[in-house]
């Protein structure tokens, strides 16, 4: 094998292995250009705030034999009316500034061979125009970063005012003295956009939780999987999107699938959480035993008509009464295997699978397994967004049910079918609804409020569209 043909095997392998390892977001949230312009809006205001404080030098020096000295310069006003925003691939976001406007006032004082005189300054600066280059990144706690790459500004235009019938002594150096504050004003700028977005933005971009805490036993991972993404139109981050068991944290057995985002730009965010996300919800609840539930005899409701114990269940399996006569019983369902379902353009949906499994309670209220039911079903959800959270609700068809165990000897199962759709309807699935109705946090910034939401569901994963509001402190 030639050399060339070397190369070749070795790049394609590498191309090979860069595509097998890459890892496919299980979360994604995308900033349209509508987001990012209100992003601009509120990052513009705190610049405004910033730049009003910031602080220039005395100076002093000679221009045409005359001495000048310059102190105590007071920034008054700093305002930006015109920018703009836009992503930039492989890179992050640019700021354009425009028609920007500083006003500032001090003292000065000079001597013009022995003429000595002093008094304050007014001095105008128009036609300020910026740019910023902000660049997007991760850290290796998986939280997003943003740094300043690149900050220019240009000045076209500065007037000074004097107090006082100075006018023939301002011509003498008036020149000088423009071009200096011009070029102290253009390097304070960046210096202070650069303090700016490190002590704002960069704190404001880490408040992104990269684990959330659902409650004792389960978290969800929200990390970044790679640096943010531009493109012409919005701005994408890639999360992990993964629930996890605080107790015991293990490899998920399936990877995330792609998600084919469409070109929404109605709201100012979007966030895309797929199937994957879901599913490791399931396994992670599983994992930890929280989907077990008991039904016991105190939480059957007294309009239900019937009492949960061996002689409400003799009518049915006639050895009950033999074996086990008159005794409380109970129910334990949990599932085999984790729950695993489906999104697609009509919704999300899966079958999952219950176990359950009757007891009867002995006088030494030691319990005697009477039969193991296999339940499964038709389940439907429905998703919304409340108070920043993912809220939902389940609905359940007809239950289908098999023996899979019994103790007490062979029946028709089809026997207990209202009962067991009473059950699944008035316990279980209240149960669970008033689980998920707490929701699961979405992954926020700090002070961030969702409105106008939009739910839509697209082949394997859920589609929640919202216009935000930044909530300032205080």
């Amino acid at each position: 094998m030639g050399m060339q043909s070397v190369v070749v095997a070795c790049g394609a392998l590498a191309l090979c292995l860069a595509l097998t390892t890459a890892t496919n977001p299980g979360f994604v949230v995308r900033m349209t250009q509508a987001g990012l312009d209100y992003a601009r809006q509120q990052g513009i205001a705190i610049l405004e705030k910033e730049l009003a404080q910031m602080k220039l030098p005395d100076f002093s020096g000679k221009s045409r034999k005359v001495r000048y000295e310059f102190s105590r310069l007071r920034i008054t006003s700093f305002h930006l009316p015109h920018s703009q925003i836009i992503p930039i691939s492989n890179v992050g976001l640019q700021v354009s500034i425009s028609n920007a406007f500083v006003e500032l006032d001090g003292d000065w004082r000079v001597k013009f061979h022995f003429i000595r005189s002093h008094g304050s300054f007014n001095l105008k600066v128009e036609n300020v125009y910026m740019k910023i280059v902000l660049r997007l990144g991760s850290d290796t706690t998986g939280k997003p970063t943003i740094s300043t790459s690149d900050c220019s500004a240009r000045i076209s235009k500065v007037r000074v005012r004097f107090s006082g019938k100075l006018g023939w002594l301002y011509n003498l150096f008036h020149r000088v003295i423009e071009s200096k504050l011009r070029k102290s004003l253009e390097g304070k700028v960046c210096d202070n956009v650069a303090k700016s977005v490190q002590n704002e933005l960069q704190k404001q971009v880490q408040t992104l939780p990269v684990t959330a805490r659902i409650d004792d036993k389960i978290g969800i991972d929200y990390s970044l999987v790679a640096p943010p993404r531009a493109t012409a139109q919005s701005l994408d981050v890639d999360l992990k999107g993964e629930f996890y068991s605080l107790a015991h944290r293990s490899p998920v057995p399936f990877s995330p699938l792609p998600l084919a985002f469409p070109s929404d730009h109605e709201r100012m965010v979007y966030f895309g959480a797929s199937s994957y996300f879901f599913n490791t919800a399931g396994i992670a609840y599983h994992k930890a035993g929280a989907l077990v539930f008991e039904i016991t005899e105190a939480m059957i409701p007294k309009k239900a008509g019937f009492i949960l114990d061996t002689s409400a269940f003799s009518a049915f399996i006639p050895q009950l009464e033999e074996m086990y006569p008159n005794m409380p019983m109970k129910f334990r369902l949990s599932t085999p295997t984790a729950p695993f379902l489906t999104i697609g353009p009509g919704g999300i949906s899966f079958q999952p699978i219950v176990d359950a499994q009757a007891y009867a309670i002995l006088p030494n209220s030691s319990l005697a397994p009477l039969f193991l039911l296999s339940l499964t079903g038709n389940v439907s959800a429905v998703i919304n967004v409340r108070s920043g959270r993912i809220v939902g609700s389940l609905d359940v068809g007809r239950i289908r049910l098999s023996l899979k165990d019994s103790a007490v000897g062979h029946f028709q199962v089809q026997v207990l079918q209202s009962i067991m759709n009473f059950l699944t309807s008035h316990l279980i699935l209240p149960h669970l609804n008033a689980r998920l109705d707490k929701g699961f946090p979405l992954p926020l910034l700090d002070r961030i409020q969702l409105s106008n939401i939009l739910v839509r569901f697209h082949q394997n994963f859920l589609l929640l569209g919202a216009d935000v509001r930044f909530q300032p402190r205080g």
